[in-house]
């Protein structure tokens, strides 16, 4: 690895550290690297390059992470096993894995391939990588929780105490929301955060029912789950920054709340500017509703600052802020939270909700995820994992930035991209085609609230699966687009 592999431009304007992960990755995936290849320690190549041990540490994690470097307990690193299910021993390259993701007569049915069992590449929106958790803290914060004093009592109605003071810290240092601990009401995730705020406006309004502005396309679930809570929903279109407050203000029946997601706003990819925010919370104060806000994929923004959360403006305790840690961490915590306001009405029917319907979160997850936070581990997650869902967005936009009658957008943060298309049918073309290779994506009429107004499109995450896994899914999108134009012309 001492050779042209690994050239080091120190007068470039690129850390050294991102050079090496470049260095390393182009000669795997040019077969200059194969799998089984023994990979220097990282004292020992430090030392070679003339570099500081610290870039290695941080350049090897991230090989790690992408998949692309295999580690065992007592023995040395090697390069990872990165063929393909039906490959053969050793590392293809990749002008042959795109030659075989390609071939004519790769398909071997016609139906998606996951109703009968999983897709071979899941690009579902939604999916984070866990590749680059600290098991060591996680595990750490499991034991820890498993050590404690088994209780003879329910969870706190809010939740456990020392979560809910960990995550009021979290939210001050990754958000700018000043609060405390008793603000927060620990939920099971996003859904059950959703639930208990459609419920209280129901319960607040019993005289009439209550209506909830949703955005256009938007959300699916949470659309669900207010309506099944008996509370009414109405649709307001979204533009290229987020929700149309000019619309909000057009409603001949005001709604009593509008639940948005400013940060990066789904699944479009908005971000809401300071001064719509300003106007949004403007329009609440003037027609007396409670905003929702959905705090969805704020902590990874790719392009531009961080814009502030709507309930580090509000200054009439008009908004209450959702938060999860499902593409932070793992769905498969199923934790969340909400904000609550300086709003006594809201957070006494918040109470007298969890006393009839108690926090459905374990106990035990609930001291382990405080610990975990406690430790610094989330934090650290969340920046390491950042640099791997920018370097995996670039692969998106290299392979599917300029398409024929298509457009790609919402890559300016979170997880997931949007293609939209200019001609009928592309949609159906796109995702048949992809299913007939086992890759799973979304349709974007999915996350439509207006029957009869579906827009054409798909929706993709990028986050989950590996660089090659990545790799191929993206060559075979820009062929099924390229057909799909082709056949419309």
């Amino acid at each position: 690895m001492d050779g042209p592999l690994l050239v080091l431009d120190r007068a470039a304007g690129t850390p050294i550290g991102v050079q090496l992960v470049e260095g390393v990755r182009r000669g795997i995936l040019g077969g200059v690297l194969r799998a089984g290849d023994p990979m220097p320690s990282t004292r020992a190549l430090a030392a070679e390059l003339g570099v500081s041990r610290s870039a290695v540490v941080a350049a090897y994690e991230q090989l790690a992470g992408e998949g692309y470097r295999e580690m065992r307990q007592g023995a040395p690193t090697r390069v990872a096993q990165l063929a393909r299910d039906g490959d053969g021993p050793g590392l293809a390259t990749s002008a042959d894995r795109i030659a075989r993701a390609v071939a004519p007569g790769a398909s071997a049915q016609n139906s998606p391939r996951w109703e009968t069992s999983a897709p071979r590449i899941d690009l579902r929106p939604g999916r984070p990588s866990t590749a680059r958790l600290d098991l060591r803290a996680w595990r750490a914060a499991w034991r820890h929780a498993a050590a404690l004093d088994v209780s003879n009592d329910s969870p706190p109605r809010f939740g456990v105490p020392r979560l809910r003071a960990e995550i009021a810290d979290h939210l001050r240092q990754a958000r700018g929301v000043v609060c405390s601990a008793d603000d927060i009401v620990v939920t099971a995730g996003t859904s059950e955060a959703v639930s208990l705020v459609a419920a209280a406006l129901r319960n607040a309004a019993a005289d009439r029912p209550s209506t909830v502005a949703v955005e256009h396309p938007g959300y699916p679930t949470a659309r669900r789950i207010i309506e099944h809570r008996g509370v009414r929903t109405t649709a307001v279109p979204v533009d290229r920054d987020g929700i149309s407050i000019e619309h909000l203000h057009r409603m001949s029946r005001p709604a009593d709340a509008v639940m948005v997601t400013p940060s990066h706003q789904y699944p479009l990819g908005g971000r809401l500017p300071v001064a719509a925010r300003l106007g949004l919370l403007d329009w609440a104060r003037d027609v007396d509703a409670l905003v929702i806000e959905d705090d969805y994929d704020s902590e990874f923004r790719h392009l531009g600052p961080p814009m502030p959360a709507l309930a580090s403006l509000d200054a009439e305790g008009r908004v209450v802020l959702l938060g999860s840690f499902s593409k932070v961490l793992t769905p498969a915590l199923r934790l969340g939270y909400l904000v609550l306001p300086a709003n006594p009405a809201l957070r006494a029917a918040i109470a007298d909700l969890r006393d009839a319907e108690q926090c459905p979160v374990a106990g035990v997850a609930q001291e382990a995820a405080a610990a975990l936070l406690a430790s610094g581990a989330v934090r650290r997650h969340i920046a390491v994992t950042s640099r791997d869902y920018a370097h995996r967005r670039r692969l998106v936009q290299a392979a599917l930035g300029e398409l024929p009658g298509a457009r790609l957008s919402g890559l300016d943060g979170g997880l997931h991209a949007v293609i939209e298309f200019d001609a009928a049918g592309t949609s159906d073309a796109v995702v048949a085609r992809l299913a007939d290779a086992g890759i799973a994506v979304a349709r974007l009429a999915e996350y439509s609230v207006v029957p009869g107004d579906e827009r054409e499109g798909i929706v993709f995450g990028y986050a989950n699966p590996s660089d090659t896994l990545l790799a191929e899914a993206l060559t075979r999108m820009h062929e099924a687009v390229l057909d799909a134009a082709a056949g419309t012309r």
